[in-house]
């Protein structure tokens, strides 16, 4: 296939290569676009080198059949017509068309067949938090139908990008000599410390990043469900954690929950506290999978199921879920 890459100097763009390359995606030709300040820096693709292009309102896409990109919101308004143009299949990861109702949403754990249906040409690929979420609410969801959900996100700081990561190894190495720590990225200090606080506040009180798991969970599940989020920040650098409560339609079981998830697609099953065996960011980082533990009956609700669960959010949460896309419009001849 003819592949292009928008934002490829990215954290997103750089994992998009890597991913291409350890799944073995058909990659005939491949273009990497970017800002004019990331033009001409060149990177290196299953042996061969590739200069970025800077992305440009012109036919650079005419022959591109699937274009990843990764660029943000902005860059993807601005350009998707001219991505689009000419048939290319844009595959997007900003939050700029999530919601748009002619714009799949998808997991393809979840909803594979939603790509099929694309008439701008787009597919939206969801927040790094919903992703992981609902990989893991599937498996329930088959059982019993999800009521209710409340989630507490501990998202690392890859969240905010390549220079939110340096950000924090930054601060730590300060720290550590005395110095004060660069405060840029986010709001206060992330060494040290957790901050209840990702994207901006809304008048409701929820932040932007607390209502895409709401909007964006329904949208993908084709779903009623309630979801009632805090998203926080943590001293991570790689892979998001979050603690997970549902409410189902009928009490589910936590050995039917376990066998459930162990069959799962894209889940690890890592449920046995009595070897303190449960998924951690640490170990967690640079997988594919949704690894999911400490499944529990809600004390407090008799349909309430608990369970924690831990992925990469730039692979699993971005690039991956991405090719993952491109991989089943392939199968099904989707392109």
């Amino acid at each position: 296939m003819k592949v292009a890459i928008v934002g490829a100097s990215g954290a997103v763009g750089q994992e998009f290569l890597r991913v291409l390359d350890e799944r073995h995606f058909p990659v005939d030709e491949l273009t990497l676009f970017g800002s004019f300040r990331s033009a001409g820096r060149k990177y290196s693709f299953q042996g061969k080198e590739y200069t970025v292009k800077e992305l440009k309102h012109n036919d650079d896409f005419k022959n591109i059949e699937v274009a990843f990109v990764s660029a943000g919101g902005s860059t993807s308004l601005e350009y998707a017509e001219t991505i689009t143009k000419y048939g290319t299949v844009m595959i997007d990861n900003s939050s700029a068309f999530r919601i748009e109702s002619d714009v799949p949403l998808v997991v393809p754990e979840v909803n594979p067949k939603d790509a099929l249906d694309r008439p701008r040409g787009i597919i939206a690929n969801p927040n790094c938090s919903t992703i992981q979420m609902v990989v893991a609410l599937n498996p329930i969801e088959k059982l019993s139908h999800i009521k209710r959900i409340h989630v507490a996100t501990y998202q690392a700081s890859s969240g905010a990008g390549a220079t939110a990561m340096a950000e924090l190894q930054k601060q730590h190495e300060q720290i550590v000599k005395g110095e004060e720590p660069t405060v840029k990225k986010f709001p206060y200090q992330l060494a040290y410390n957790v901050i209840p606080h990702i994207d901006t506040f809304l008048d409701s009180g929820y932040t932007k990043e607390e209502m895409k798991m709401h909007n964006e969970t329904r949208k993908i599940m084709h779903s009623d469900v309630q979801v009632s989020a805090i998203c926080v920040r943590v001293p991570v650098i790689r892979s998001h954690s979050e603690a997970t409560w549902v409410e189902t339609e009928r009490p589910i079981s936590v050995e039917e929950a376990r066998k459930a998830f162990a069959s799962a697609e894209g889940i690890v099953l890592q449920d046995n506290p009595a070897a303190k065996e449960y998924p951690m960011p640490l170990f967690v980082a640079g997988n594919d999978p949704v690894y999911v533990g400490r499944i529990r009956t809600a004390i407090a609700d008799p349909k309430g199921l608990t369970f924690w669960t831990v992925s990469d959010q730039i692979k699993k949460g971005a690039a991956l879920n991405a090719v993952q896309i491109a991989e089943y419009l392939l199968k099904v001849g989707g392109f």
